[in-house]
Order: C-alpha cells, then structure tokens, then sequence
C-alpha cells in the first residue's frame, strides 16, 4: 500500500495552508520523509512545502496538464517518500468553472484515488459543523472522505461538541483541531516570501505549527487514513526510461534565485529529457549569461523584491540584452518578462532601470491585477508555439505594464482566459515574453521547437 493524502477545505481561508504546512512539519519530526503537493495551478504554497519537506513541490493540475499527466507527475515526485500530502485549492469542489469538478481538490483526488481530509472552520458553530461535512459528503461523486479536522476552535470543549456531532451525523472520524490562535495564522503571502524563506524568518513559525500538530492532532490515525491502492500510471510525458540520460545536445541557462524562482519542475525536466543541459546562473548574485547557452529561460519571481540590486548591476543586464539581440532563443514570464522590459516602478513611484528589451515600463499595484487560467495560441514568428499550436497556463501578478507610446509592439500569443480572447506578451526574433507562466506539460511539443531554435543558435554561431 502506497500513503497519500489530499488535505481539502470547504473554501479559501479556512487554514489549508497552515494545517498542510503544520502537518509535514510534523511528521518530519519524527524522521517521515514528506513529499508535497499542490491542487491548481498556484506556486506560492509549494514553496511552503517545499520549505519545510525539503524536496520540491509538485503541481497537480488536470486542467492544464491532463489527467494520465497528472498521475505520472504525481508517481514520478512521490519516489523515495513515505507519505504524500496534496494540499487543494479553494474550496473542494471548486475549478476550472462553476458547473463541473474539473481542476478542482475533487478531482485530483479522483484522479490519484486518494484518501481526502476535509478542513472546517469550527468559529461559532457547534452541530452546524457536521451539516456542512454531509453536504460535501453528499455533494461529491465517491469522493473517499476519510476524516476531518476542525480549525480555530474556541477550546477543548468547543472542539469536542464539534466532533461528537460529526462523527455521529457523518460516520467518519475527525482526526483533532488547532485552537483559535492568531500566531497560528500563516503569515501574510507578501511579496518577500521567498527571501523571507530563504533567510529562514519562517523557521520558527514552522516549528511551532509542527508542535501545535502533534499536541492536537491523532498523526497515526491519519497515517492510517493515507494507505491507497497503488496508482496505474502510463507514462505520456517521460516516455523512456533512457531520456533523463540521452546525450544533451544544447544548453540553456536558467535563472534561478530569489528574484526568478518560480517554473514548473517538469518544464525543467522535460527539456532536460528533450535533450537541453540546463545550466543555471543567478543574475542577483552577478552572474552574467553563461557564454557557452545556446537558450535562455528567464521564469517568474519577484524582480520588484530587488529592482534596486538588479537595476545597479549594469553588466548582467548588458549580458541578457546582447545575448538577446544576439538572437539567443529566450523564454521570459512574469517576473523574467518584467526583468526585460525598460524599467519598474514600484508602489511609491520610485523608478528602477531594467534591461531595456521590450519598449515600455511596468508598474507595481497593491491590489491584484490579474488572476486565471489562459489558453495561449501561437502567432506566426513564435519559435516555441507556432501559428496554430495551443498550450496552457496560469497568470497572478501585481503588476501592469504600459507600452512606450508609439512603440510597435508585436504580441506573442492570442490569450483566451475568463474575459475573453486577446493579444498578449511580446515578441522580438528569438525572444518570447509575457505574463503567462506556461506548462510545458500541456503542449510537449514546445520542448521540441526550443530545443531545435536552440540547435539552429548553436550552429549559426559556430
């Protein structure tokens, strides 16, 4: 028997995150190798994860990867692990649009035939709470709920009255509770999470989720809970065994700091199995283009984090704009789309040269302003997703950019999201840049078509 675990919630807020990131600690502590992983699409939470468990968190999401992807993206980050803990997006049931399960908790948990722990949020309710379990109980199509934990209860006495109606109304267990404490409350999901990780601010707090955990919640009932029948996986994505070793044949530099962070590990993974070297370089520490890339793939991050750091190191920049215009076929999203444009200003006004590819400024907000999934088609000139192509991906930034007035700016892809269709990102020769953080997993093909503009790079400058 395998162990996995989706740690579900009846809706956004209800302390998923906290309950998730408590719990990995927890069983850490007691020497249980911890793999994690995140419904949807959003990268903030496995970075959480991955914190804590020290092994990279996976995305899970069958929307814009597919449902056999997501089974062998599941079994290939599971190896070597004792327990695999899935934490949902939203509420259970809720995805990629309000009239089916597709994308949602539910239906990775379907997908993988895992075991689901539903969070509540017991404040001011008693009995109340067991009529919510049996509605998603209901509501669900076979969906193994297992058990439940209750969050913010007011005391002991509170959580027990809580648990006897449950148990009673809904014929599964609930595991324990984490009492109302507001430093049991995640930190906000600044912009600074990263750096705060790394400079390990967040340690304590992980700690002390990890202690609250084992005092209130039954950890060997939900072991018990998290034992599934193997899954049966056909691989589509890494078809050979032999592709992690087939002969590199290009190079592509990735960035990879705190300020440019975020990729999919399989977009990585993929293109090494393609037949790409990826090498990595840290444009905060310094690090110029490495001369011997034949590609560059600038992903998201927080550039806004370091615009001072990264606008004062001329000869990074002076390296990236080169290479570009060199014609290195290059890949920049999000943050890495911010990092080309002319400059950053942030939410004071203040303005930070950039590297100056792309004719136009972005300017940091303090509300969001945009979030959702987005179906990219290919334009004609797009190396990596030609006219007609489509592939799949997501976009949450702060940020909003405006083009220099009376600059030609050609678009990168047609991008249909929940608003509708439009233009969008930026294309220049070999560079391809917008908002949009891609997976690869949605469309492999694109591993293809770099990896041949990079073979094509590589020649022309022999």
């Amino acid at each position: 028997m395998d162990r996995r675990i989706v740690i579900a919630g009846t809706g956004s807020g209800v302390g998923k995150t906290t309950l998730t990131i408590g719990i990995m600690a927890a069983l850490q502590k007691r020497g249980i190798t911890v793999q994690g992983f995140k419904c949807g699409p959003d990268y903030i939470d496995p970075t959480y994860h991955s914190a804590v468990t020290g092994r990279s968190s996976r995305n899970l999401d069958s929307w814009m990867t597919g449902r056999e992807a997501v089974k062998e993206i599941f079994e290939r980050g599971s190896q070597a692990s004792d327990i695999s803990i899935i934490e949902g997006v939203m509420g259970m049931f809720d995805g990629k649009n309000p009239l089916t399960d597709e994308g949602s908790t539910a239906d990775i948990g379907r997908i993988l035939g895992a075991p689901i722990v539903l969070i509540v949020n017991i404040a001011s309710m008693a009995r109340s709470a067991a009529a919510i379990v049996k509605g998603f109980q209901q509501f669900g199509q076979g969906d193994n709920v297992v058990g439940v934990i209750a969050n913010r209860a007011g005391s002991e006495g509170h959580y027990k009255m809580v648990k006897q109606a449950i148990e009673q109304e809904c014929g599964i267990p609930v595991l324990g509770y984490l009492p109302r404490d507001a430093n049991l409350e995640l930190p906000e999901r600044h912009l600074g999470l990263v750096p705060s990780i790394e400079r390990g601010e967040l340690r304590p707090f992980f700690e002390l989720l990890a202690e609250k955990v084992t005092a209130h919640i039954d950890l060997d009932l939900l072991l018990d809970l998290a034992a599934a029948e193997p899954i049966d996986c056909k691989p589509v994505l890494f078809t050979s065994k032999d592709q992690l070793e087939a002969p590199k044949r290009v190079k592509i530099a990735v960035a990879k700091d705190a300020a440019f962070h975020f990729y999919y590990p399989e977009n990585l993974e993929l293109l090494e199995a393609g037949g790409a070297d990826c090498i990595f370089f840290s444009p905060l520490a310094g690090e110029e283009v490495p001369s011997d890339a034949d590609g560059l793939y600038i992903g998201g991050g927080f550039p806004e984090e370091f615009a001072e750091k990264l606008a004062a190191d001329e000869g990074v920049k002076a390296s990236v704009r080169s290479r570009i215009e060199e014609g290195i076929p290059t890949l920049a999203e999000c943050g890495g789309f911010m990092f080309l444009t002319e400059q950053i200003v942030d939410t004071k006004g203040n303005e930070f040269p950039m590297v100056g590819m792309i004719p136009g400024k972005v300017t940091m907000q303090t509300k969001l302003a945009a979030l959702g999934y987005r179906e990219a088609s290919g334009v004609e000139g797009n190396f990596l997703l030609p006219s007609g192509e489509e592939a799949r991906g997501h976009e949450f930034h702060y940020s909003t950019f405006q083009a220099n007035e009376g600059a030609v700016v050609k678009a990168a892809f047609q991008s249909k999201g929940r608003l509708g269709t439009k233009a969008d990102g930026f294309l220049t020769g070999n560079l391809i840049a917008g908002y949009t953080h891609l997976h690869f997993a949605s469309n492999p093909n694109m591993v293809k078509e770099w990896i041949h503009a990079c073979t094509k790079y590589q020649q022309n400058r022999k």
